[in-house]
């Protein structure tokens, strides 16, 4: 059976002014997939992603969500939807039972605090602030926040950057979780080894453009029968493995 898109991007141009941020960009993200926009910093990731979310207009094109269209449709797209906020959301005297209590109520949804962060492995903090958690342990939570309105697609913004190789690690692991769940996952990232171990599908953006759109595999493979060969011997492992092999793979705080 062929898969079914979930948010269809034809044609969509973002200018401001005379600069265009978003030059014609065309793509589908299939229902239940790991999907990564990859590109430089100033590519058109961040605004593609943001118009998608509603959060910014377009100048021209065609987006849908899950069969809504953003031009009509935005109030309805807004509750399937995920958004990761930047940490600035978070009210820094409420700790995360109370902060969970408030999102659910802005949602009108009924969740126990322990049931949203049951899912991301920090029952333990629920009477912490978010200040007083770790960079993994921001990051978790932050995800949690997206969970609460069962959305069908959650956007995830570098929701890695700055975490150790272990922290790292087990946020992938929980990303895989919720895509296995059922929810589809769009993400952005710098990192190309993170991109290859959890995208589905990838899309590469340069300039307001996209320039390939693949499989990581089928992407390597093209390469490599091209002739492309690596300047140095690949190895079975690399250091990232080590240290993780040494300092231990279990959910870890700091």
């Amino acid at each position: 059976m062929a898969k079914q898109p979930i948010i269809t991007v034809k044609n969509l141009v973002k200018n401001y002014g005379d600069f265009a941020a978003v030059k014609g960009i065309s793509f589908d993200v299939y229902d239940g997939e790991i999907f990564g926009l990859l590109g430089p910093n100033g590519a058109g990731k961040t605004t593609t992603l943001e118009i998608i979310e509603t959060l910014r207009d377009k100048t021209s094109g065609e987006v849908t969500v899950d069969g809504l269209s953003i031009d009509n449709d935005a109030n309805k797209i807004k509750q399937r939807i995920g958004v990761q906020l930047q940490s600035a959301g978070y009210y820094p005297n409420l700790n995360l039972s109370e902060l969970i209590t408030l999102f659910c109520g802005l949602y009108g949804i009924d969740k126990t605090p322990t049931e949203m962060l049951e899912k991301v492995a920090l029952t333990d903090k629920a009477k912490s602030k978010y200040k007083e958690l770790s960079g993994g342990q921001k990051q978790r939570f932050s995800i949690a926040t997206t969970l609460i309105n069962n959305p069908k697609i959650i956007f995830l913004d570098e929701p890695t950057t700055g975490l150790d190789p272990q922290a790292r690690r087990n946020l992938w692991d929980l990303i895989r979780e919720i895509r296995d769940n059922g929810t589809t996952v769009v993400i952005t990232t710098h990192y190309m080894d993170e991109a290859e171990e959890l995208c589905d599908r990838v899309a590469f953006v340069d300039g307001g453009r996209i320039v390939g759109i693949d499989t990581p595999n089928h992407f390597i493979d093209q390469l490599v029968e091209s002739g492309f060969e690596r300047k140095k011997q690949v190895k079975m492992a690399n250091l990232e493995d080590v240290f993780i092999n040494l300092t231990g793979k279990e959910w870890r705080e700091g």
